[in-house]
């Protein structure tokens, strides 16, 4: 009787929020255009097409879509005739399959669950599976799925504690959909946790994070070594996928910085595109002689900031840079991704905020590849102290890129599990 409750109580629940979400996209939509873009795909309403049914990828936003990335590349380039969906949740998720993928991939924006919007856009895609980037919990959406035979695998699975404890609360309404998908999970920890959701040791492994197979592309490392030739020896840090509240500390330790180095150039990289104005207007605020990117500028030994308003370069100025800061960590955000930096064989910096990736923080932290700070005049620090030994920025750039080539490995189970529960054959 709890569990009937519980289902009706979620399909009451999940119609009024995809209405107020709706709305609410339509609205911002009008100040953004990229939010009401294909808004009708929200209800489950694409128009997409297929003549084979294709492999469906969803990666939430571009956290995930970067993870993804190694893997979609293998199946393009061994599934010539089973075309690959890719949805997100998020228009920059989208922007940066575009960007990487162009025509190669198809896009959609995830439907919201409700039962009428996943049978539309299910009956219009026919994917062949359904292969979830880390976590995407969607009961009505697992569970047409599973009716309909769609193989679902949850891939570089990870869930925190504070994440198990809610879905344990709804687990009736996983009850059938759990033990018919496949969980390759990240970490021990992580297996444990579904496990006690539903999900059944058969059908669970532990394989790895994804995001260690990721590929530095010739032409990103190529790009790079032309933007720090064109910056003439200067000293480079960057502050990469920076929040509201974190770009004020980022600044205030430039300052400390240019009073050591006065030629140092500081990359900023706002997180979402949404800010780049507001960031702009931050730092006209603050007085910095700075150029923004959009306008195609390089910077000139006046500028003390190279603001970087568009989207998708991110590791070709990783690439230019001498030490990178990885935002999102001054603030209660959880930080993002260390090992893009990483695998450049930067020294990476960060905040005490990386309960998204704590392992991966951990690890870095432990092979002294990652150094935490928490205030902005540690930050100001440990950049100056990086940028005034080439030595120590080689020695721990080097341990940097030992974590991720030692991580790597989760690609090729991923792609065996795809083989076994797709029932397709991957050369």
């Amino acid at each position: 009787m709890l569990s009937f409750v519980l289902k009706l109580l979620y399909q009451l629940l999940i119609h009024v929020a995809a209405g107020v979400m709706f709305i609410a996209t339509a609205l911002r939509g009008v100040r953004d255009p990229q939010y009401r873009d294909r808004l009708p795909e929200r209800l489950g309403f694409t128009q997409l097409q297929f003549s084979n049914s294709p492999i469906w990828i969803h990666a939430a936003s571009v956290g995930e879509v970067q993870a993804a990335l190694p893997l979609i590349r293998r199946l393009l380039s061994n599934l010539e005739q089973r075309p690959i969906l890719v949805t997100t949740t998020t228009p920059t998720g989208a922007a940066r399959v575009h960007t990487v993928f162009a025509q190669q991939v198809k896009h959609a924006f995830l439907p919201y669950d409700t039962v009428g919007a996943v049978h539309r856009f299910l009956r219009r895609t026919q994917p062949h599976c359904f292969i979830i980037m880390e976590t995407e919990l969607w009961p009505n959406l697992l569970q047409a799925c599973v009716t309909r035979a769609v193989p679902v695998m949850l891939v570089s699975a990870r869930i925190s504690a504070k994440t198990a404890s809610r879905y344990r609360f709804a687990r009736s309404l996983f009850a059938h959909t759990f033990p018919n998908i496949f969980v390759a999970a990240q970490t021990l920890e992580d297996q444990q946790r579904f496990l006690a959701l539903g999900a059944l040791p058969e059908r669970t492994q532990v394989t790895g994070n994804l995001k260690f197979d990721l590929e530095v592309a010739e032409s990103t490392l190529a790009a790079g070594r032309e933007i720090k030739q064109s910056l003439h020896a200067r000293p480079v840090w960057i502050a990469a996928s920076t929040h509201a509240g974190e770009e004020e500390k980022v600044l205030q330790a430039h300052r400390h910085v240019l009073l050591h180095r006065p030629d140092a150039l500081l990359i900023l990289v706002p997180r979402h595109p949404q800010r780049f104005m507001q960031v702009a207007q931050l730092l006209d605020m603050q007085r910095f002689n700075y150029v923004a990117r959009i306008g195609r500028q390089l910077p000139m030994a006046k500028h003390a900031v190279w603001l970087i308003d568009t989207v998708g370069e991110l590791m070709s100025f990783y690439a230019a840079s001498d030490v990178a800061f990885v935002g999102g960590s001054l603030v209660s955000i959880g930080g993002h991704n260390l090992l893009e930096p990483a695998a450049l064989g930067l020294p990476v910096l960060s905040g005490p905020s990386v309960f998204n990736a704590p392992e991966i923080a951990n690890l870095m932290i432990a092979q002294q590849a990652l150094h935490q700070v928490d205030t902005s005049d540690a930050l100001a620090e440990a950049v100056i102290k990086l940028l005034d030994s080439p030595d120590q920025r080689s020695a721990v750039g080097n341990a940097a890129q030992r974590v991720v080539a030692q991580g790597r490995g989760a690609l090729a189970s991923v792609l065996k599990l795809i083989q076994q529960e797709a029932r397709i054959n991957l050369p």
